[in-house]
């Protein structure tokens, strides 16, 4: 037990010295600039970009629910 407490002891020790010796808050080394900057797309750049279509696809109506009352589902779905 005593060797224990003892090894705490130390652990907590270096701790504290490795706390004081740290940076306590490094500033920024680059001041923020006012404008914004350009977001550079790398896959753009390397030609791969993706193949889109010049007018958006159209969107198909969505049939309504075939309800069990209804009784117009097939027995094999």
């Amino acid at each position: 037990m005593l060797l224990l407490v003892g090894l705490a002891q130390v652990i907590f020790d270096k701790a504290q010295e490795s706390e004081a010796a740290a940076v306590p808050a490094a500033a920024a080394t680059v001041t923020p600039s006012d404008t914004p900057t350009v977001q550079n797309d790398p896959l753009a750049e390397a030609g791969v970009v993706p193949d889109l279509p010049s007018e958006p696809a159209q969107s198909r109506a969505q049939e309504p629910a075939v309800m069990p009352e209804q009784g117009r589902a097939s027995p094999n779905r």
